[in-house]
C-alpha cells in the first residue's frame, strides 16, 4: 500500500525518468542513432573514394579506346610490343597521353 501511494506522489518524477532514458536510448542506438550515423557516414565516404578511382580508370580506358579507334599506330605498336614480348633490350617504350 505504501508503494502504491508513494508512486503516485512521484508519477511525474518517474515519468520524467523513464521518458528521459527512453530518449537517451534511441539517440545513441537505433538504426537513426547516433552509432549508426557515424558507420553510415563512413560507408558514404568510401564509396565517394571507389567512385573517384572508377572515375579515374574510365576515362583512362575511354583515352585508350579513343587511341585505338583513331588507328594510332604507334600506339597499336607499343600495344603489340607489349602483348607479344617483342621489346629488346636497349629499346625504351614512351607512352603519351
Amino acid at each position: 500500500m505504501k508503494l502504491i501511494e508513494s508512486l503516485k506522489k512521484r508519477k511525474f518524477l518517474l515519468f520524467n525518468i523513464f521518458f528521459t532514458l527512453y530518449i537517451g536510448i534511441n539517440l545513441i542506438g537505433g538504426e537513426r542513432g547516433l552509432i549508426s550515423y557515424f558507420d553510415k557516414k563512413n560507408t558514404y565516404e568510401e564509396l565517394i573514394e571507389k567512385d573517384k578511382k572508377l572515375t579515374a580508370e574510365l576515362k583512362d580506358l575511354d583515352h585508350k579506346i579513343s587511341l585505338i579507334n583513331k588507328n594510332d599506330p604507334d600506339y597499336l605498336d607499343i600495344l603489340y610490343r607489349q602483348k607479344f614480348n617483342y621489346v629488346k633490350e636497349d629499346e625504351i617504350i614512351i607512352k603519351l597521353k
